[in-house]
């Protein structure tokens, strides 16, 4: 490729780029901000409205070991991809080790974005109860804070929107700092973080290891890690995720081999670029991209396959609103089941089949599972279901 292309491409990336930030605002007026040092601007959140929102909404926390921020890979580029699925975001820019500030005022930072998105639903076009928050790695343990020590005190109130609840209604973590103890923790977050004064200070690092913070009122999670990770290890997710399944916290997670640390949405791996398709299939069966209120139905049915019950299969909805939860319900012996709290939501679907009848017959033939599209239905709670499907 010439050159000339070269700067052609370059020129373009660089324009989306500055076109896609809509616009940049103070978390606190002017020097109101909490630990507000002489001469410094304060904290700051780049919003990211998305054009046609489904009103769910994030805070995203970019990494930078508490000393910088990755706000390119770590920030930008996340709430791009969020945008494009119908999900406003807003890039925290909170403060760093490294300009002298550290910890509580990061926490500070993340409870007050939390709370100016809120306080702004209306405005933005938000659902107060679709509000989650998201980071990487240092920015990773500030959202994990976010999520364990939102009823924390981190800063004393000082207008109507600090009477709102910080709590996120989600969570998702990125290769994330988790623990501060000397084993796991990456040391110059826990340095930058705590300070000078505290960066040895047992004590210090406990009150702010998430996984030692969690409750029964942490929010459902999102973790994705990888096993080669050297700057962050990944028993800081599994610290967490084992935290999360003792309170019973909606949970997921996911640790790739191979993969270095600080990679974010590494678009170009086609192995570790898939955890965003995780990320994305987990907001929706969990109800986050739902733009209205959803309720789910009791279902139960029978499937066949050539004549014969399906040994082993799968039915599974497809609702034609691509904003809410996608379910799938297991075959056995030709019947299948939901209870109302696990079945299809009540929704015009389309319905995907998948069986096999080898059990059933026996012949080498019939070891292919089969998969079809069956039809279009309306779901209603209490529906029976019976489909006859051939190869």
């Amino acid at each position: 490729m010439k050159l000339s292309n070269w700067l052609i491409i370059l020129c373009f990336f660089h324009t989306a780029s500055v076109v896609a930030q809509e616009k940049t605002i103070p978390l606190w007026a002017e020097g109101s901000a909490p630990y507000l040092k002489d001469g410094d601007g304060g904290p700051t959140l780049n919003l990211y409205p998305a054009a046609d929102g489904n009103g769910a909404a994030v805070v995203v926390c970019p990494g930078g070991g508490y000393g910088g921020l990755a706000k390119d890979h770590e920030g930008h580029q996340i709430a791009r991809w969020y945008n494009d699925r119908g999900v406003s975001a807003y890039v925290l820019h909170y403060r760093l080790g490294s300009q002298g500030y550290h910890f509580p005022t990061q926490l500070a930072d993340v409870q007050r974005a939390m709370r100016m998105v809120r306080g702004n639903a209306k405005e933005w076009k938000v659902d107060p109860e679709r509000i989650g928050v998201m980071g990487f790695s240092a920015g990773g343990h500030l959202a994990s804070m976010a999520a364990t020590k939102f009823d924390e005190k981190a800063y004393d109130p000082v207008d109507e929107i600090d009477k709102l609840s910080a709590r996120p209604d989600f969570a998702v973590l990125c290769y994330a700092v988790i623990s501060m103890d000397s084993v796991s923790t990456h040391s110059g977050s826990r340095r930058n973080l705590l300070g000078p004064d505290k960066k040895d200070d047992p004590a210090a690092a406990t009150h702010v290891s998430s996984d030692k913070n969690i409750t029964a009122n942490t929010p459902p999670t999102f973790l994705f890690h990888t096993d080669e990770d050297g700057a962050v290890p990944s028993e800081n997710s599994i610290l967490f995720y084992l935290g999360l399944r003792k309170h019973k916290i909606p949970a997921e997670m996911h640790i790739y081999q191979k993969g270095p640390h600080g990679v974010g949405l590494f678009e170009g791996d086609p192995i570790l670029g898939t955890w965003s398709g995780h990320l994305e299939d987990w907001l929706r069966s969990n109800g986050f991209f739902a733009a209205k209120e959803f309720e789910q139905a009791a279902v139960s049915g029978t499937l066949n396959l050539d004549g014969k019950p399906v040994s082993w299969g799968t039915v599974t909805f497809y609702p034609q609103d691509r904003t809410l939860p996608v379910v799938t319900t297991r075959v056995r012996r030709g019947k299948f089941s939901a209870k109302k709290e696990s079945g299809p939501v009540i929704a015009k679907s389309s319905v995907e089949l998948t069986g096999s009848i080898w059990e059933e017959t026996g012949n080498a033939a019939d070891k292919v599972v089969e998969h079809t599209l069956a039809e279009t239905v309306n779901v209603t709670d209490g529906a029976k279901f019976e489909w006859e499907y051939t190869k």
